[in-house]
């Protein structure tokens, strides 16, 4: 009976803590959902943030200015939310607001070009830094596409010279010390924080790299690769005689749009990186011009 009433007594502490464990679990199983919901509201809400300033960039790029009443009946929001998106987009310096209107600080501001299509561009980044191995110089112009591309490489390369024209970009990339930077000078545009003029050329003297990676502003079968700047466009061709290809790297968005002046990469061999909503007719007029197309 002693023995009976020991195994009785075994078997009861034995179910409490049974009891205790599941209602453990059971705990810990509450607190992950809990947790796990937050996380996926929190990158849900993070999402739908993204989604919206690009599309106000969008409509900004566009229409120049936009009043914050339209604004909201666009996205299907609230003027609070839209406010709240507005108020964030100008905090980081890409738009400016006055009297219930909101617009693009400049058309040139490398900084909200690079929200705009962020993710597009950053592909393309990733697939244009394949191009590039550690220990090669290489020679980056400026645009968003552009500044990217550098972030990739110095993310992923070793012992990289980059060689650009782009104050934004030397900075975008300051602290990487596996990468050396080589600032052009020139005259300093500073919407686009970019080195353009005749000092520009004469920085390059005796400088030559394999392939220069540039941004363009528009395109046509006719005339080829534009950009809206006079300046800007004579500094590509002026790098461009300082390199022995041309590797292009846009949005598709880019291929419906033309802009003032011609891009002259002076007769070299030249790629495209861009995404894969490029259309079947704009892939034949670059495969007719012998123009390599990379899409992501």
């Amino acid at each position: 009976m002693l023995c009976f009433g020991r195994v009785q007594k075994g078997l009861r502490g034995a179910g409490v803590q049974t009891l205790v464990f599941v209602e453990c679990l059971g705990f810990v199983y509450r607190l992950y959902v809990r947790v796990a919901k937050g996380l996926f509201m929190v990158l849900g809400d993070g999402m739908a943030t993204m989604k919206r300033e690009n599309r106000i960039l969008e409509l900004l790029t566009e229409r120049k200015r936009i009043e914050v009443v339209r604004l909201a009946e666009e996205l299907g929001v609230s003027q609070v939310t839209v406010r709240k998106d507005l108020s964030d987009l100008e905090r980081r310096g890409i738009i400016s607001r006055e009297h219930g209107y909101a617009m693009l600080r400049s058309a040139d501001d490398v900084e909200g070009h690079l929200a705009y299509h962020y993710e597009e561009k950053r592909k393309i980044a990733k697939r244009a830094a394949e191009c590039v191995s550690d220990g090669d110089v290489v020679m980056i112009e400026s645009g968003s596409c552009c500044a990217l591309l550098a972030a990739e490489l110095a993310e992923t390369k070793k012992d990289l010279t980059i060689i650009t024209n782009s104050a934004f970009i030397a900075g975008y990339i300051r602290g990487k010390s596996n990468v050396r930077i080589i600032l052009l000078g020139g005259i300093y545009q500073q919407d686009s924080q970019v080195m353009v003029g005749p000092m520009l050329e004469q920085c390059m003297k005796g400088l030559y790299v394999d392939v220069l990676f540039v941004g363009a502003d528009g395109y046509s079968p006719q005339s080829g690769f534009s950009n809206r700047d006079h300046m800007r466009a004579q500094a590509v061709h002026d790098m461009a005689a300082h390199a022995g290809r041309v590797a292009v790297v846009t949005e598709s968005e880019k291929f419906s749009k033309r802009s003032t002046v011609p891009l002259d990469f002076n007769g070299l061999d030249c790629m495209v990186v861009t995404d894969a909503s490029v259309g079947v007719k704009v892939a034949g007029s670059l495969a007719d011009a012998g123009i390599a197309l990379v899409t992501v």
